[in-house]
């Protein structure tokens, strides 16, 4: 199994192709184009069948991450902007990046429009030899990511069981 892409849901097409484009690197593979609804086309239909009756439209653009993984950036012609992470909805929590320029990207996201949600943290502060550190970020739209210096392999390698062994023997 490989990972795809991601749809991400955005107020503003401009500033989210600017965002994730300026302050994440992604690259623009399709730059935004209105979808309308309509039932003459394959993607109209299918439109229809995601959306319901009566979405309006939307504008689309697509994006690629470095390693091929795509993000689909959508803005709805009648949208509600939210503020506030809803932990009582059950799904997709946050996506994750990972960056060999770290410090860079998080200043990076705050230029942009985004914010820092929590201090940086180091998952082994007292090992020097495990520098992996990741912080969660949110994008102008209310999106959390996490951000890490490392792959995810690098990360959890053995890092469930040197840390959380003990707890549970």
């Amino acid at each position: 199994m490989k990972m795809s892409h991601i749809g991400i849901m955005v107020s503003d097409m401009a500033k989210a192709v600017e965002f994730y484009t300026k302050a994440l690197g992604l690259r623009i593979v399709m730059d935004n184009t209105p979808v309308i609804e309509e039932r003459e086309t394959a993607i109209g239909r299918m439109c229809i069948e995601v959306f319901g009756e009566g979405f309006k439209g939307f504008n689309i653009a697509h994006l690629v991450t470095e390693d091929g993984v795509g993000f689909e950036l959508f803005e709805m012609v009648d949208h509600q902007e939210r503020h506030r992470v809803d932990f009582s909805r059950i799904g997709l929590f946050h996506f994750s990046l990972q960056s060999d320029d770290f410090e860079g990207v998080i200043e990076r996201v705050q230029q942009y429009g985004g914010k820092t949600r929590m201090d940086i943290m180091r998952y082994h502060p007292e090992d020097d030899n495990k520098p992996a550190k990741m912080v969660y970020l949110e994008d102008p739209f209310g999106t959390l990511f996490e951000l890490y210096s490392h792959t995810y392999e690098e990360t959890y390698s053995h890092t469930y069981e040197e840390t959380y062994s003990s707890d549970y023997e």
